[in-house]
């Protein structure tokens, strides 16, 4: 009594093609499936940074070399900007 059959299986299935339809359960088990999968790389993630924060603790830290620039390198200018039309400037 506590276990379903495949007639109770049967019915189950039924009741939901009558509820929501044929057309739209394809749609919703694929937004189940895309959801699915987005959750699971979003552990495997979270698992991956927790590890990737204990790794250095336990490893000590060297401060990485400082890079020199060099004199041909090109410099950064700072963007123009020009007045919007309509406005005066004073």
């Amino acid at each position: 009594m506590g276990t379903f059959s495949w007639t109770h299986l049967l019915i189950i299935a039924l009741l939901f093609v009558l509820l929501f339809g044929a057309k739209r359960l394809p749609d919703a088990a694929r937004g189940l499936g895309r959801s699915l999968r987005i959750f699971k790389s979003e552990v495997g993630q979270m698992q991956a940074e927790s590890s990737a924060s204990d790794a250095p603790a336990a490893t000590p830290a060297t401060p990485a070399p400082q890079q020199q620039l060099s004199a041909s390198a090109p410099q950064a200018q700072p963007p123009v900007v020009e007045p919007q039309q309509g406005h005066k400037t004073l």
